[in-house]
């Protein structure tokens, strides 16, 4: 039994390895890649689960993005895929003030670092608050999609949307209804 969980344990990491590697070799986005896991002792022998989940990167901008969740379980069908359990990240951004974002769910992906957060979303930057359903976070693409009963929470004003679109790098963002019928619905609180 011990050497099948080493065995195990072996396979995971060079997996995990492989892929980094594959992944610097190829598209070399960051210069650094840091990847810290706990696997657990309690765990059943066959199981994919690991608890204690913290990964970190930094791109060729010096940009930082880490993220953590109490426990992950490998996608068997693709390695790079990990599915996360009360999630949070941090967005170190180099000439701008630091994002973070917790949520109930996460999809990772280790390849590209682009993270899907569900359930539960909210997102923190200076003194705005933004929650939603579901945020589709990309590095690759400098872009952050939120959507799903969106509120956008200001200290003077509060946005109620269906989609904002926000550049992660600019700042620019999109806000926008899915039906054209319906208006977005912005709030001043002092009314």
């Amino acid at each position: 039994m011990i050497l099948k969980k080493i065995g195990i344990i072996f396979l995971f990491f060079l997996i995990v390895i492989t892929s980094a590697w594959f992944y610097l070799k190829l598209f070399k986005k960051t210069e650094s890649v840091k990847i810290e896991l706990e696997t657990s002792e309690e765990a059943p022998y066959s199981s994919n689960i690991i608890k204690g989940v913290n990964y970190s990167t930094i791109d060729t901008d010096g940009n930082e993005y880490v993220i953590t969740a109490l426990q992950g379980e490998i996608d068997y069908s693709n390695p790079n895929i990990l599915f996360l359990k009360t999630v949070k990240a941090l967005i170190k951004l180099k000439n701008s003030e630091n994002i973070t974002i917790i949520s109930k769910y996460g999809k990772y992906n280790s390849q590209n670092f682009d993270t899907i957060f569900s359930k539960n979303v909210i997102i923190n930057y200076l003194d705005n608050k933004l929650t939603g359903e579901y945020l589709d976070f990309s590095l690759e693409r400098n872009l952050m999609v939120v959507s799903k009963n969106v509120v956008y929470t200001t200290s003077k004003n509060i946005l109620k949307a269906d989609v904002i679109e926000i550049n992660i790098t600019t700042k620019d963002s999109k806000i926008f209804m899915y039906e054209k019928e319906k208006k977005v619905n912005i709030k001043n609180k002092s009314y």
